[in-house]
């Protein structure tokens, strides 16, 4: 068998760690996977290292698991963090807001806490100009 590249064995690890977790499922939905070697052969389907598909469908595979993890859909990833927080998650709080521009919302907010004449009508570029003056 071919040796596994860091994103494969990455994977097969967080299928295994969902696996030993109990939180498993045969096709996303499905029941519990409760048999190991089921539980191997879905990790090495999704990681792209199956010796039973041809090795452009074990790139697609793997292409694919990639792209859920970081939108994060899987078991395992449910967790918001900076990078993969939606826009919603993000306004609400749950996710860092160092590092990213002010909403128009909040530059609104500032302009009342500053009391801005003419705010309401002001665009966000606009909020922006006149909070930095």
């Amino acid at each position: 068998m071919a040796k596994q590249s860091k994103a494969q064995k990455d994977t097969v690890h967080r299928v295994m760690h969902e696996f030993k977790e109990g939180k498993l499922k045969i096709r996303g939905s499905g029941p519990k996977v409760k048999n190991p070697k089921q539980a191997i052969a879905i990790a090495l389907h999704e990681a792209g290292a199956s010796n039973q598909e041809s090795p452009k469908k074990n790139r697609e595979n793997l292409s694919k698991t990639k792209s859920k993890e970081r939108r994060g859909e899987t078991a395992s990833k449910k967790s918001v963090s900076k990078k993969t927080a939606s826009p919603r998650e993000r306004l609400s709080g749950k996710a860092s807001k160092a590092g990213r521009a002010k909403t128009r919302a909040e530059l609104y907010a500032e302009a009342k806490r500053r009391d801005l004449p003419g705010r309401s009508r002001m665009s966000k570029a606009e909020l922006e100009r006149s909070l930095h003056r």
